[in-house]
Parts: structure tokens; C-alpha cells; sequence
């Protein structure tokens, strides 16, 4: 694994630990939104939902009812959605080569 994907990894579980609420707050200064928006994102990268959930480990279901407003992503997702609306092509690699 490259030395940046090591590093993208390496911050993805970080960001999951701190939005699941298991690190210590006291060492991170991150920013979750409140809310993302996810169809916004998907069509920027200009994925079907199918596409989009398969490339980013997403139940189309999932993704559907976060779109249609039905559901609204929990803290991890948030922290990962915002990272794919960053830098996706990053995510992609470092999720390629894991």
C-alpha cells in the first residue's frame, strides 16, 4: 500500500472512531456535518446509484432512502460521505488496495 493511502486509511479509521464515539475527543479536532448530501455528491461524481454504492461500500437501499430523505446518514457515514465529497479518488485507491 502507498504511503498515501496508508495515510487516507489510516484517517478514515480515525474519523469512524471518533464519530462512533471510541476516541479520545480531547486529541482530534474534526468536523462532522450535520447532515451531507448525498445525491448532491453521487451526481457531482457523476455515479448511478448503483455505481456509487458499489465503489463505496454503500447498500443501494441505503443510499435510495438517504436520497429520497427517508433515512439521513448516522455519524460515521457522515464522516466517510464527507470524505468521498473531498477526495474520492483517494478513497477509491486506498479502498482498491486494501
Amino acid at each position: 500500500m502507498s504511503k498515501v493511502a496508508k495515510s487516507i486509511t489510516r484517517g478514515l479509521v480515525q474519523a469512524l472512531a471518533y464519530a462512533r464515539g471510541d476516541a479520545d475527543v480531547s486529541r482530534y479536532r474534526v468536523h462532522v456535518p450535520d447532515a451531507v448530501d448525498v445525491r448532491a455528491i453521487r451526481t457531482r461524481l457523476k455515479m448511478t446509484q448503483e455505481e456509487f454504492a458499489a465503489r463505496f461500500g454503500f447498500s443501494v437501499n441505503t443510499l435510495r432512502h438517504w436520497e429520497q430523505g427517508k433515512r439521513q446518514p448516522e455519524g460515521s457515514a457522515r464522516a466517510y460521505l464527507t470524505v468521498i465529497a473531498r477526495a474520492p479518488k483517494s478513497v477509491q485507491k486506498a479502498l482498491a488496495t486494501a
